[in-house]
């Protein structure tokens, strides 16, 4: 791929899957080859490639502290941006946008970072901000589901076909790091594949030892494989949106195999800004705020507490 080409991709990417990052976890700024991903911004000038400016924002509520800084799993970064840039429209707010793996963000809030509401891909990192008191326990509420597919580049230089084939011999195969939860859903799909005798007992070591990188976040892992830097990757089904199903090709995982990965969101304990960050997560629980978690491909609720399926948006 041509330094032109390879520069257009990832821009495309950036933009179209809404993917912030940063190497260092230094808020507002980016990696040009997108190793890991946290982005710090305004939603109202939030663009979906990274490197987004704060701005001044537009009058805040009375009695609000500040701009309302919402840490979200790198995994929402798209149906976030929507869900912020709606609600500020609706409530004359600010919103500033934390987008990084699960695991990042646990920890930066751990260590005493403002926030005022954390959504996670998964519990065990919610659990940390419990554990280190920012978060209190019992306040969190599942907001959406997701599961793993995956993926290959689009013209497939390994030709997969099934599941089977992740076991090849020199398959380059990236997944995100076991902290990352989307990393933790990809060794237990692998873990219950090989007590099947379709795919055999050495399933799961055949597999990581086809493993080229370890990411910090899924959207690391989507990019590289769409670039073609690697065979195949494990990412969520929402992050083959549309705009990307034209530069990967994806495997299905049934649902024996798979995990139902469940989205907790939570209010940060110590928050300037409870009023506004409640409203907020109710929003994000409102039918119209389901709606555009749906719409990027989230499984959400059908109504009686019990996620659908038929919620999932293919591309």
């Amino acid at each position: 791929m041509t330094r032109y080409a390879r520069s257009f991709v990832m821009v495309l990417i950036a933009t179209l899957a809404s993917c912030g990052s940063s190497t260092q976890g230094v808020p507002g700024t980016t990696s040009a080859d997108m190793n890991a991903t946290q982005t710090v911004a305004s939603v109202g000038q939030a663009s979906a490639a990274a490197d987004t400016q704060s701005v001044p924002s537009p009058a805040t509520p009375a009695g609000n502290a500040g701009a309302l800084n919402v840490f979200a799993a790198a995994s929402l970064a798209g149906a976030f941006t929507e869900l912020a840039k709606q609600f500020e429209s609706a409530n004359t707010a600010m919103l500033r946008l934390n987008f990084a793996g699960s695991q990042q963000l646990a920890q930066q809030i751990k260590e005493g970072a403002a926030a005022d509401i954390f959504a996670s891909a998964n519990q065990r990192q919610l659990a940390v901000a419990i554990e280190a008191g920012r978060v209190g326990a019992g306040t969190q509420q599942i907001f959406a589901r997701n599961r793993l597919v995956v993926i290959y580049p689009q013209d497939n230089p390994a030709q997969l076909t099934q599941l089977q084939d992740l076991a090849k011999p020199n398959v380059k195969l990236v997944l995100a790091a076991e902290a990352v939860p989307v990393g933790e859903y990809a060794l237990d799909f692998l873990t219950k594949a090989s007590e099947l005798p379709e795919y055999s007992a050495a399933y799961k070591q055949s597999v990581l030892g086809n493993v080229v990188s370890y990411e910090e976040n899924v959207k690391a892992v989507l990019t590289k494989v769409a670039l073609s830097e690697a065979d195949a990757g494990v990412v969520y089904s929402s992050d083959v949106s549309p705009e990307v199903a034209g530069q990967v090709g994806r495997i299905d995982i049934p649902d024996e195999l798979n995990t139902l990965a469940a989205y907790p969101i939570a209010p940060i304990s110590d928050s300037p800004n409870a009023e506004l960050a409640g409203q907020f997560i109710e929003y994000v629980l409102s039918p119209e705020g389901q709606d555009v978690l749906a719409k990027y491909g989230f499984i959400v609720d059908d109504g009686a507490g019990q996620p659908t399926a038929s919620s999932v948006k293919q591309p």
